[in-house]
């Protein structure tokens, strides 16, 4: 074993949202996204069968193009979505102390994740249950299934079940163990490009952590290179999302004044129940965020939502938690003193695995979907819509109107027609840019839990001096990536020896085997 470790230091993803994120939050973006949302919703209800100053035909054509913004919209955010989680993926592990505070913080984020995700399903799927919002709703349908054809969501929303409009059987809950390998290995993607086209983010999370692992256990001349490859394509793609974010309040008032004129305001004023119980649902999962955080951390509710705030409002602006990471891990260092190391493993990895608001969604949406239909959900088919929501939460894009997409893929797991979607479109945009903004709130809370949890390593203050000499070290030389030699690098293959001499054996040269 050699005496010296040479490790590699990325600079810290947080510098973009100090010039492309924060001159977002001065131009008070959320208020024009607000302002847009109103506008929008104002110029649906003329065009629409509400008011009816022109012929349906002719509104749906100039839906069509009022639209055409946001549609622009969402096409470069969702470009921009896989290669900046995977080089935030990658850069956030090689910017950790060490591999074995990787390993640490990997097996409790995973356990974490998996206790929020199931309260918040908890929590969607017992207000559904409790307040029962789809018996307040009158449904045809008939209407619904072609709403949802001619809707922007067709190209994507399975439309299988769509046709006939009423209930399939219950499904099965039984579970074939010869089925368990198989899912244990779909999570490992064969082909990441093929992961990429089909947007399989858990696949590439997992590609991404299995690709920056082998990648800091090189030497620093091997893996700095990449890495500043890396460097390269977060640049680039915050430069896109800043731009993206310019088109903001124009493409929230197009996409709401064509789904207003395709829904009208009857339609609308129908769904305050369930309005009011995702709402209210949000509300309790914000709620269990604070409780958490105060329990762990001692941060009072008070302090935590101002702490917050900026990023929730940026949030609810764009619509996506990656498109507003920088100012996540900045916010979480700066505000919540979360260690570098900790928070530039973390978040990333939130910002795609940790969608809590999402599952919540699900869950409520699909129970309130069974109501409209009139179906009555045993606990077998409550079980599967559990497991289902959770496991299609996790890595689901960040990008806005994919969660609408993915309910349909529940939908048809229990027997629900996709066609009811159809129903909440209407409203599902506000509703989720408030997803989002509790989403990016509990990546906040997790990074703080696993810093609290994982103390193991440099001090927070330690941790920050040498982010500050780093940073100096870049100016001088203008490297983004700083290397930095440590006293022993036996904490650098611990998870790999962990796995196995057969792994370890490749990553190392023929000296440090002969010493």
């Amino acid at each position: 074993m050699t005496d010296t470790l040479q490790t590699v230091h990325p600079r810290n993803l947080k510098h973009f949202a100090e010039g492309a994120l924060t001159d977002l939050l001065e131009a008070q973006l959320w208020v024009k996204i607000l302002i847009g949302l109103f506008l929008g919703m104002g110029t649906g209800i003329t065009l629409g069968p509400t008011v009816g100053i022109v012929d349906p035909e002719t509104s749906q054509v100039i839906g069509s193009f009022l639209a055409l913004p946001g549609r622009f919209f969402l096409v470069l955010v969702q470009m921009i979505v896989i290669p900046l989680v995977i080089s935030s993926v990658i850069r956030g592990i090689a910017s950790s102390q060490s591999v074995e505070q990787i390993k640490t913080l990997g097996t409790r984020l995973v356990a974490y994740f998996a206790l929020t995700s199931t309260v918040s399903i908890t929590i969607g799927i017992g207000l559904a249950m409790l307040i029962q919002p789809g018996n307040f709703v009158d449904f045809n349908p008939q209407e619904a299934r072609e709403s949802l054809t001619s809707s922007s969501m067709a190209s994507q929303v399975d439309l299988k079940n769509a046709s006939s409009g009423t209930p399939n059987e219950e499904p099965s809950a039984d579970l074939e163990l010869a089925e368990i390998p198989g899912s244990v290995l779909s999570i490992f993607p064969e082909n990441p490009l093929s992961a990429a086209v089909n947007q399989q983010m858990l696949q590439l999370v997992v590609f991404s952590i299995i690709f920056g692992l082998a990648l800091v256990s090189l030497e620093p001349k091997n893996s700095k290179p990449l890495l500043d490859v890396f460097g390269s394509v977060q640049s680039v793609s915050m430069k896109v999302v800043k731009w993206a974010m310019y088109l903001a309040p124009l493409a929230v008032f197009g996409l709401i004044a064509q789904l207003t004129i395709n829904t009208g305001l009857e339609s609308l004023v129908g769904l305050g129940a369930y309005v009011g119980s995702m709402i209210l649902g949000l509300g309790i999962l914000l709620l269990f965020y604070i409780v958490v955080a105060w329990t762990v951390s001692g941060i009072t509710p008070w302090t935590f939502l101002a702490d917050v705030r900026e990023l929730q409002l940026l949030a609810f602006s764009t619509g996506s938690s990656v498109a507003v990471l920088p100012l996540t891990i900045k916010t979480v260092q700066e505000k919540l003193k979360v260690r570098p190391s900790t928070s530039q493993f973390v978040a990333p990895l939130g910002a795609t695995v940790n969608m809590d608001a999402t599952a919540l969604f699900q869950g409520l949406a699909t129970v309130f979907l069974a109501q409209v239909y009139g179906m009555d959900l045993g606990l077998i088919t409550l079980v599967v819509i559990t497991l289902t929501a959770i496991g299609s939460s996790i890595g689901t894009p960040a990008t806005p109107g994919v969660g609408v997409v993915i309910l349909a893929t529940i939908l048809t797991s229990v027997g629900i027609p996709a066609a009811g979607i159809a129903l909440i479109l209407g409203v599902d945009r506000i509703l989720e840019m408030m997803r989002t903004s509790v989403n990016v709130t509990g990546d906040v809370v997790a990074s703080t839990v696993m810093d609290r949890w994982c103390q193991s390593g440099p001090s927070y203050e330690e941790e920050v001096e040498y982010e500050e000499e780093a940073e100096e070290i870049r100016e001088e030389t203008g490297e983004d990536v700083v290397v930095k030699e440590l006293e022993d690098d036996s904490g650098l293959w611990s998870v790999v020896e962990n796995i196995g001499g057969f792994f370890t054996r490749p990553f190392r040269d023929d000296e440090e085997e002969i010493e």
